[in-house]
């Protein structure tokens, strides 16, 4: 199973350092299907993977390449660090299926918009 593990983190990781999106998008459903972990559980690990020096790699290419801002990153990470704080608290209160649901509508809805816009 943990070469299993591996495997996904490194395709996640591929794929966040081309498209630029969060690994918790692929990281959490990959956890839930392929390790067959609650969605709870599957959030929670996902954000322990994605801890600061996951991305660092992936940022300093971005950076070396003009094409990272850091303070709006140093801006986004305080702002994420004090609202994942709270959205982890009101989570933890929130059933395991309608958090699943309300998931897949917020990839839903964030993938029609850059699907459908210019």
């Amino acid at each position: 199973m943990n070469w299993l593990i591996l495997l996904v983190g490194a395709a996640v990781g591929v794929f966040s350092g081309v498209v630029g999106i969060g690994g918790g998008i692929l990281f959490v459903p990959a956890l839930v299907w392929i390790v067959g972990m609650d969605q709870h559980r599957a959030q929670g690990t996902s954000i322990g993977a994605l801890l600061a020096p996951v991305g660092l790699f992936a940022f300093l290419e971005y950076y070396r390449n003009g094409n990272a801002d850091i303070r709006v990153a140093a801006l986004l990470a305080l702002g994420f660090l004090v609202g994942g704080y709270f959205g982890a608290a009101w989570a933890q209160n929130i059933p395991d299926v309608l958090l699943r649901r309300i998931f897949a509508v917020t990839l839903v809805i964030v993938g029609a918009r850059m699907f459908f816009s210019r």
